[in-house]
């Protein structure tokens, strides 16, 4: 059969792939540096090259920060359009590192063997992963199994501020009946999972003003508002009880789960007290009245990230301080109104304003949540070829975290979004000895292989 041909062929090939995933890893593309900047550009054309040796037409495309890869290639199933990063993040610190971060290895560890470098999973060995199955059906078929677009971008680990112009200026060029994103993992290091709810985040800040400057506490303490004071209980007051979060109108968009999917949610087994225990915890905080995956991935969240104010540096100084702030991030999910909700903090948060205080808020940017719709039947097939490859049963979940990539696919270029990569939990993503297990590398070259045949069904599977 076709795809048998193919698979046979990266199983063959598979030394191969990994030299080439290697050549890649040694260029040192961090994108926040820009003393990195040409080796950036050093990492785009090699992809280029390499898109170029296979087919596509493959370009590198200019903008004002890092350049796109945008290459397309013919075939004759639907237009897809796959996404990945090629930029990868600093290493500090350095002296964490068992062996230099841009000198990758391949390692025998108790879990098997591992690519360490920076960028192994984050997002390298994942881009390659689609780019090496694409290489086998060539090499076997003589074309691609479908039409397809790449889109690589370099500036993902900084923030991908010269993303969304890009996709405004080539939109008609982008845009496909579905994009592809490899930048997630498996569930619990051994589940292939599509990923079909993102959280949506609201970050903001919290500044609040009383004194003109630090006073001494022995003089003024007891007499003079604290700023400190009044942060602390406007933050104890965000939340009820009970877990909730407080706010006027925090959970309008908020969505029940579907049926199917708490289900299949329910059948992962996951282990909270395993999870929770790897930190060194215990006891499930949040929402009493719902369950921790549920808490992960599909509930909104307010959580305080960072609190300043007063003398915090060694030994003790007795002031009242003139200022204090909160860092406060918000994770969205369903149709939750970022602005909506911005406005209904500052309305709390001026609420509960003594008199000689005042606050400002000098962040409160953010982006909704966004949920992929499951029922086009491309989330069906590529579920039943990742079940067929890994010799269990596909899930569908949600993700704790956001990948804004989704959102903007749908709201720029109009078309959902398929979230399918083969990270584990352990791959130290943004850490040093940064790793990427070689199954991983080895079945998610042959998991986008059995996709990509099913998402062409004249090609079988």
């Amino acid at each position: 059969m076709p795809l048998d041909q193919v698979l046979s062929r990266i199983d063959a090939d598979l030394d191969q792939s990994l030299e080439r995933l290697m050549a890649l890893l040694r260029i040192p593309s961090i994108s926040t540096d820009p003393s990195y900047a040409p080796d950036c550009i050093r990492a785009a054309d090699w992809l280029v090259a390499e898109l170029a040796d296979l087919g596509f037409d493959a370009a590198r495309r200019e903008t004002p920060g890092h350049p796109m890869v945008v290459a397309h290639g013919d075939g004759p199933g639907r237009h897809v359009l796959f996404y990945g990063h090629y930029d990868v993040q600093p290493v500090d610190p350095l002296d964490l590192w068992d062996n230099p971060p841009f000198d990758p290895v391949i390692e025998d560890t108790p879990q098997g063997r591992v690519i360490r470098a920076r960028g192994a999973s984050d997002d390298k060995g994942q881009l390659m992963t689609f780019v090496e199955a694409c290489r086998a059906w060539k090499a076997v078929h003589g074309s691609l199994p479908t039409r397809l677009t790449i889109l690589f971008e370099g500036e993902e680990e900084s923030g991908s501020p010269s993303l969304v112009p890009f996709l405004r200026e080539n939109a008609d060029e982008l845009r496909a009946e579905l994009a592809l994103i490899c930048d997630t993992g498996l569930f619990e290091d051994h589940i292939p999972a599509i990923v079909t709810m993102l959280r949506g985040l609201l970050a903001e800040e919290i500044v609040i003003t009383g004194l003109d400057r630090d006073l001494h506490s022995g003089m003024y303490g007891g007499l003079a508002r604290n700023p400190l004071h009044v942060l602390a209980d406007i933050i104890a007051s965000l939340h009820d009880e009970t877990g909730r979060v407080t706010l006027p109108g925090f959970y309008d968009g908020v969505p029940e789960l579907p049926d199917e999917i708490r289900a299949q949610w329910q059948g992962l087994g996951f282990d909270h007290r395993k999870f929770l225990g790897a930190v060194g915890l215990a006891q499930p905080a949040g929402e009493q009245d719902r369950t921790p995956l549920e808490m992960i991935w599909s509930r909104p969240t307010c959580e305080v990230n960072g609190i300043t104010g007063g003398y915090t540096g060694e030994g003790f100084k007795t002031v009242l301080p003139s200022r204090a702030s909160a860092k406060i991030s918000f994770r969205l999910v369903g149709t939750q109104d970022p602005e909506a909700i911005h406005k209904a903090l500052v309305a709390h948060v001026e609420s509960m304003l003594p008199a000689d205080c005042k606050a400002e808020f000098p962040m409160g940017h953010g982006a909704p949540a966004s949920q992929m719709r499951i029922d086009d039947p491309a989330f069906a097939q590529a579920r039943e070829a990742l079940s067929l490859e890994w010799g269990r049963p596909a899930a569908y979940v949600g993700c704790g975290g956001s990948i804004p990539i989704a959102g903007h696919f749908r709201d720029v270029l109009g078309m959902e979004s398929m979230l399918i990569g083969f990270g584990r939990d352990d791959d130290r993503i943004h850490s040093p000895n940064e790793k990427y297990a070689l199954e991983s590398f080895h079945k998610g070259i042959r998991s986008w292989a059995r996709i990509l045949a099913r998402l062409n069904t004249a090609t079988g599977a």
